[in-house]
C-alpha cells in the first residue's frame, strides 16, 4: 500500500480520523481491543507512538495488525521508536521548536535504520501549539509551543514547512492538553498552505472535533479520550465522516 496516496485520495472525498495508541498505556491485549473498536468505528488510520516508549513496540504493532487492516503509521517520539512491521512512518520534524535534536538530529540518527526497514516515509512538519498546560512532548522535546493567540507565527512556520517540501503538517496541542488547537489558528494555516493538515491534542468531544474540521483540518487525531472511554471512538468517527 502506498500510504501517502491513500491519505491524499481519502481526504479528497471526506474528512478522516486517526486513533493514536500510545504503547506505554497498553498491553498486547488492550491494543487488540483498541484495534477492534477502531475497525468497528471505521477509523481511517491508527497512529502508534508517544513522547517516550519503553514497551515492546513491535509486539504492539503486531497485535494491532492481527486485528485490523486499517493502515498503521508510526508516530515516533525518538529514534528508538522505529520498527519495520508498520505500514508507514510519519517522519516528524518539530519545525515549531528550536531544539536541533527534534528538528534534524534524531532524524539523522534514525535515517539508516529507517532505510533498512523499508518503511514508507512520510515527511511531516510537526507544530506544537500551546494547549494551556505543559505536555509530555513539550517537556521531552524541550521546546516552547507556538502561543495559541499568535496565528501569524503558526502561518509563517507552516509556510516554511511547505517550502521545505514537507508532505503534511501536524498541529499538536499535546497529549492531555487542557485546550485543543484553536479553530482560528487552524483556519489561518489552512488559508495559507495547500498541504494536508492533521490536528491532535485535546479533542475529547464532538464539539471540539467539529470545530477543528470546520476550520480546515483534514485529519483529526483522538488519543487520550479513547483511553478513558472506548465508546468515544465510534462517536467521534461518526462526526468526522459526516463532514
Amino acid at each position: 500500500m502506498n500510504v501517502i496516496n491513500h491519505i491524499l485520495n481519502g481526504i479528497s472525498f471526506r474528512k478522516q480520523i486517526a486513533l493514536l495508541i500510545d504503547p506505554e498505556e497498553h498491553t498486547v491485549a488492550s491494543a487488540e481491543n483498541m484495534a477492534r473498536e477502531a475497525t468497528e468505528a471505521h477509523i481511517d488510520f491508527v497512529f502508534v507512538g508517544g513522547s517516550y516508549v519503553s514497551s515492546d513496540l513491535t509486539s504492539i504493532v503486531d497485535a494491532i495488525k492481527r486485528i485490523t487492516s486499517i493502515p498503521v503509521l508510526l508516530f515516533p517520539g525518538s529514534p528508538l521508536q522505529v520498527v519495520p512491521n508498520a505500514d508507514a512512518l510519519l517522519f516528524l520534524s518539530l519545525i515549531s521548536g528550536r531544539n536541533p535534536d527534534y528538528l534534524i538530529g534524531n532524524q539523522v540518527l534514525s535515517a539508516g535504520l529507517i532505510r533498512k526497514s523499508r518503511l514508507e516515509v512520510i515527511p511531516v512538519g510537526y507544530m506544537l501549539i500551546d494547549g494551556g498546560s505543559v505536555t509530555s512532548v513539550q517537556y521531552v522535546s524541550n521546546s516552547l509551543p507556538i502561543p495559541a493567540d499568535k496565528p501569524e507565527l503558526a502561518v509563517a512556520t507552516a509556510l516554511a514547512g511547505e517550502m521545505l517540501g514537507l508532505k503534511m503538517l501536524y498541529l499538536e496541542a499535546g497529549s492531555g492538553a487542557k485546550n485543543p488547537v484553536p479553530a482560528s489558528l487552524i483556519a489561518a494555516v489552512r488559508n495559507a498552505v495547500k498541504l494536508p493538515i492533521i490536528v491532535g491534542g485535546g479533542l475529547r468531544d464532538e464539539v471540539a472535533v467539529s470545530a477543528a474540521l470546520a476550520a480546515g483540518a483534514d485529519i483529526v487525531v483522538v488519543g487520550n479520550a479513547a483511553e478513558n472511554d472506548l465508546g468515544v471512538i465510534a462517536r467521534l468517527a461518526q462526526v468526522v465522516h459526516s463532514h
